[in-house]
């Protein structure tokens, strides 16, 4: 139970930030859903840690000062992009706090976060709520507050990261761009990434064993998703290039006020500016038009290396075109819930999959923002339930620039057959037909139990009664599911059905739901019995006859 820790433990930590944020670099990336990036947040971040590693790597000492001044100068010189730098400031200023003594108190790491957060919000000319600075805040702040209470290093820091997780679910709600992609902050993402790192260390946990939980994980994360986010707003473009530089070997007149005063001229000219450091490195980033005259004042410090200058006029043109050129004629929604059942409309080449059915119905708002995100002209919506009908006619109103076509499909079988109808080489009004005819051949049905005591279509209930059930009745009651099932079934065949298809839940086991199905296949011998997972709640099972 460390309450302290001291320079061996502290190189460890980073060593094992680093490691974790690497290990979890794609996913934090797949978080971005900025449209001109000055590159991939995870990427960035994994890099900016990285350089502070190598600059560990050259350091001989454990001497807490040493390491300190190791990671701030290695975290500054590689930091890239926003999300790079911010980090790179967070370190300077935990460092700047832990360096001075031979250990750090949970009280004294407290104040380092703080003096962290601090420093990293003034690097930012405007900073944003809704990001990593946010995360940090918020972790700092409560890191503060209850530091006094602990006295295990560990379960501190595990707190802290609880609370940042919490933060971290927070962002969509403080940043538009994120609720409207469905996506938490891949910033702060990757900082809990390195946080979770730090803990794995205090734990004496392998750290290549280590992932990162999806913390803030949204239903479509879940879900996974075949499309990219491809409707963000791209706007237009104020300042055409994105510069950066580094300035070296400042002159002696040069003064700390030299790097303020220019950081404010740069502001006069652009926008996401980034002016830090110290009389011996300073780091610059900016958004400008011209980028010559941020170069001619940097000059006046000192000299400048490693500038870099893109255009992203550029790369919001080609980002347009790469857009438009994907842009097919014809996608596909489905709304479900279950792992299994997901799974298998991606299987379907359906686009997009977002989470709904009973007793969680999405809004027509929720669809019309899942509609947006597929790049095509028509998309074709599959409710899967006759109380979601209604919000997807309603989400036409709601969206722009494609073509809603709802099928009117009240089961997930239902929906498995729609999308299976689909064909690329016919028009969207013959898909749609086509769709629609689809549904009338399947038969379907669930199996769940009674939640409270009453009468309805002939049948006697008690709360707990396991009952089976089509779109518009209860057929079936029995004392256990598979009993049930089989008398569904038989309510439900008729002498044009060949297949049966059961699709169990998540409280069912494989090798039970592979029994159901021999006594299945037994009692309907002219029938071809299949079974798939589909992991939805409240129904043991969902049937379908065709």
């Amino acid at each position: 139970m460390p309450k302290t820790i001291g320079g061996t433990e502290f190189r460890k930590m980073i060593l094992s930030g680093a490691k974790v944020l690497e290990i979890n670099r794609t996913k934090v990336d797949s978080l971005n859903v900025f449209p001109v990036p000055d590159g991939d947040t995870g990427t960035n971040m994994s890099l900016t840690i990285q350089s502070a590693v190598k600059e560990l790597g050259l350091c001989p000492s454990n001497r807490l000062s040493e390491l300190c001044d190791a990671v701030s100068k290695g975290a500054l010189k590689g930091a890239r992009g926003n999300s790079g730098v911010i980090l790179s400031q967070l370190f300077r200023g935990i460092c700047a706090e832990i360096k001075n003594g031979e250990e750090v108190t949970i009280k004294g790491f407290a104040k380092a976060m703080e003096n962290g957060t601090k420093v990293a919000y003034s690097a930012v000319s405007k900073p944003k709520e809704g990001t990593m600075l946010t995360v940090a805040r918020l972790m700092s702040e409560f890191a503060k507050q209850s530091a006094s209470k602990y006295k295990d290093f560990s379960e501190f820091l595990s707190d802290v990261i609880k609370r940042g997780e919490e933060a971290l679910a927070q962002t969509p709600e403080l940043l538009p761009v994120l609720k409207k992609a469905g996506v938490v902050d891949s910033g702060g993402m990757g900082l809990l990434c390195i946080y979770k790192g730090f803990l794995a260390v205090l734990n004496g946990e392998e750290v290549e064993e280590y992932v990162a939980p999806e913390a803030g994980k949204s239903d479509e994360e879940v879900f996974g998703d075949n499309s990219d986010i491809i409707n963000l707003d791209l706007g237009e473009i104020e300042f055409a290039y994105c510069t950066e530089f580094f300035i070296i070997n400042l002159k002696k007149s040069t003064t700390l006020a030299d790097i303020d005063k220019l950081k404010e001229k740069l502001m006069k000219i652009g926008d996401s500016v980034i002016c830090i450091g110290d009389l011996e490195l300073v780091k610059v980033h900016v958004h400008t038009n011209t980028p010559g005259v941020a170069l001619t004042y940097a000059v006046e410090l000192g000299e400048l290396d490693r500038v870099k200058i893109e255009n992203m006029l550029e790369q919001n043109r080609a980002l347009r075109a790469k857009r438009e050129a994907e842009k097919k004629e014809m996608g596909m929604l489905a709304i479900c819930t279950g792992e299994g059942i997901a799974a298998i409309f991606k299987d379907l080449l359906v686009d997009r999959v977002i989470e709904g059915g009973q007793t969680m119905n999405p809004s027509a708002e929720d669809i019309a923002d899942a509609v947006q995100k597929i790049n095509a002209e028509h998309v074709f919506v599959f409710p899967n339930n006759k109380n979601i009908i209604l919000a997807a006619e309603q989400a036409k109103a709601l969206v722009q620039n494609r073509t809603i076509h709802v099928i009117p499909t009240k089961n997930v079988p239902q929906g498995f057959a729609a999308a299976l109808a689909f064909n690329s080489e016919i028009s969207a009004e013959e898909n749609k037909t086509d769709m629609i005819h689809s549904i009338d051949n399947v038969r379907a049905g669930q199996v769940t139990y009674a939640v409270r005591a009453t009468n309805v279509n002939g049948f006697s209930l008690k709360e707990g009664d396991i009952i089976g059930l089509d779109d518009k009745k209860i057929l079936a009651k029995g004392d256990n599911v598979d009993d049930t099932m089989l008398q569904l079934i038989e309510r439900l065949k008729d002498s044009s059905h060949e297949i049966i298809t059961l699709y169990y839940g998540k409280d069912i086991k494989e090798e039970d739901a592979e029994q159901l199905a021999e006594r299945v296949a037994e009692k309907f011998p002219d029938c071809d019995v299949d079974i798939h997972f589909g992991g939805q709640p409240i129904y043991y099972y969902i049937v379908s006859l065709e």
